[in-house]
């Protein structure tokens, strides 16, 4: 993208961190909802399908994961340094213009 474009808009500081760490949350939240609906699920065809859904987004979620530890950019076994990372991306999302 355009420099001047992403200072306009704002995008200059969105940062890998920052975007790795979102599609990660996302990804979560894929997960959780996927386990959620399988439980609910009306006939076993139904849930068959939502199952094998399930296996993806968590091979997903563990692709994604797997990206962000080899870069530094998630320390899920070392929390004062994830602590560190989460309080850079925060104040990073703070500075975005409204």
């Amino acid at each position: 993208m355009n420099n001047i474009i992403e200072h306009m808009t704002g995008l200059h500081t969105l940062t890998d961190e920052v975007i790795a760490m979102d599609f990660l949350i996302n990804a979560k939240s894929g997960v959780r909802n996927y386990a959620m609906a399988v439980t609910e699920c009306a006939t076993p065809e139904i849930k068959q399908i939502m199952m094998k859904q399930l296996d993806e987004a968590i091979d997903s979620h563990e692709k994604i994961t797997n990206y962000m530890i080899q870069r530094g950019l998630y320390h899920p076994y070392h929390i004062p340094e994830q602590t560190q990372l989460d309080l850079k991306n925060i104040q990073t999302a703070m500075n975005i213009p409204s």
